[in-house]
């Protein structure tokens, strides 16, 4: 099992839907965040994508030099970036940060957000893009002079000068729940990431994504995006989730769910379908509760409970097929801690966290300025 973890570059706080106890996300805390988790030893994090985030490669690039192991999955937008000018912005960053970038291609489901960056067109044509493009983009990370003539890209004799790190190219993941993006994912893509849906669901499109990739000649990985809200007792777990909407009113939950109806994202629309809006049916699955869902887009669900049982969650989903795990919790800082300390030695998982030398390898507290307790 491989975890990430996420960086919240739209905001981060103890509570959703609401300014109390709001958290600046500026670029100090966003280190913190970086530094913490690559210590803890998580393989990589997300960082998202879209005109309510802060810039994604920016971020990356600053958080590269603060970090020793951690790799950053960094969005391509087909419909938006040229294919070649993408090859060469992940050429650059992958060499730079010694092979430390993984790309995630992000078709676009906001209508409304893609015609601020230009984009007319449909969910399908879409699409297309992103087929022409990760044609175009794959050829020229491989070295290929690259000449491409299709229904929306027109490429001559593209070369990439300056090759990446990583062979043949950085791996590209990839999300989407619709006939024309599993079919793209069978195509191009190395490792498929869905949403937290209830297991039976996930085991359902893991079938037909690898069943499809197999008759494409490609093996699959596959990966999920949830959020995790472990504590020490079942009981602190689920009063933990309750507290994280305490302040979400009606209002803000319609209004919530008015927006994400305008999206024509069919993954959206599944986790919408979870739990209709009604806070009074979060726990959709045995401990899976879509809380998160009701005034956020995206992941919108989250395993509760105590340890062992929210490891026997993440369990089920690596015995479909999952071996990559990206996690999140509120705050973010504070919850990488707690999944580190208290999921980590219960999974299947290599954390590789790095050692430190000398006298700071010692742990444990000292007792009565006396003794040090350790294990």
């Amino acid at each position: 099992m491989r975890l990430f973890w996420f960086i919240p570059t739209q905001g981060d706080g103890r509570y959703l839907g609401t300014t109390h106890l709001m958290r600046q996300t500026d670029h100090g805390y966003l280190k913190q965040i970086a530094q913490a988790v690559d210590q803890l030893g998580f393989e990589g994090v997300l960082l998202p994508t879209g005109n309510s985030c802060e810039d994604a490669w920016v971020i990356a690039s600053t958080l590269v030099p603060v970090t020793k192991r951690l790799k950053f999955l960094v969005a391509v937008r087909p419909a938006v970036m040229s294919p070649t000018l993408s090859a060469r912005m992940a050429a650059t960053f992958d060499r730079f940060s010694e092979g430390r970038l993984l790309i995630n291609v992000v078709t676009g489901g906001d209508p409304e957000e893609a015609k601020g960056d230009g984009i007319f067109l449909s969910h399908d044509e879409r699409y297309e893009v992103t087929d022409e493009f990760l044609t175009v983009w794959r050829r020229c990370m491989t070295g290929e002079a690259t000449s491409f003539k299709g229904k929306h890209i027109h490429i001559e004799n593209a070369k990439l000068i300056y090759p990446p790190l990583q062979k043949p190219y950085p791996p590209l993941y990839f999300g989407g729940s619709s006939k024309p993006a599993i079919d793209l994912a069978a195509r191009h893509v190395d490792l498929y990431l869905t949403w937290g849906e209830p297991p039976a669901l996930v085991g359902e499109k893991i079938k037909v994504v690898r069943e499809k990739a197999e008759r494409a000649g490609r093996n699959m990985r596959f990966g999920i995006r949830m959020h995790v809200i472990v504590r020490e007792t079942k009981e602190a777990a689920w009063n933990a989730a309750n507290d994280l909407i305490k302040y979400v009113d009606e209002d803000t939950i319609e209004r919530s769910q008015r927006a994400l109806a305008k999206l024509d994202s069919e993954g959206q629309r599944r986790m919408v379908s979870l739990h209709k809006g009604d806070r009074s049916h979060l726990e959709i699955s045995p401990n899976l509760w879509a809380g998160v869902g009701l005034v956020r887009g995206g992941a919108g669900t989250a395993l509760v409970g105590d340890p062992d049982t929210v490891a026997k969650g993440l369990l089920e989903y690596a015995d479909l097929g999952i071996d990559t795990f990206i996690l999140s919790g509120y705050p973010h800082l504070e919850e990488s801690y707690r999944v580190a300390e208290l999921l980590f030695p219960l999974l299947p998982i290599d954390t590789d966290a790095p050692e430190s030398e000398g006298s700071a390898r010692l742990a444990g507290e000292v007792v009565g300025n006396e003794f040090r307790v350790v294990k």
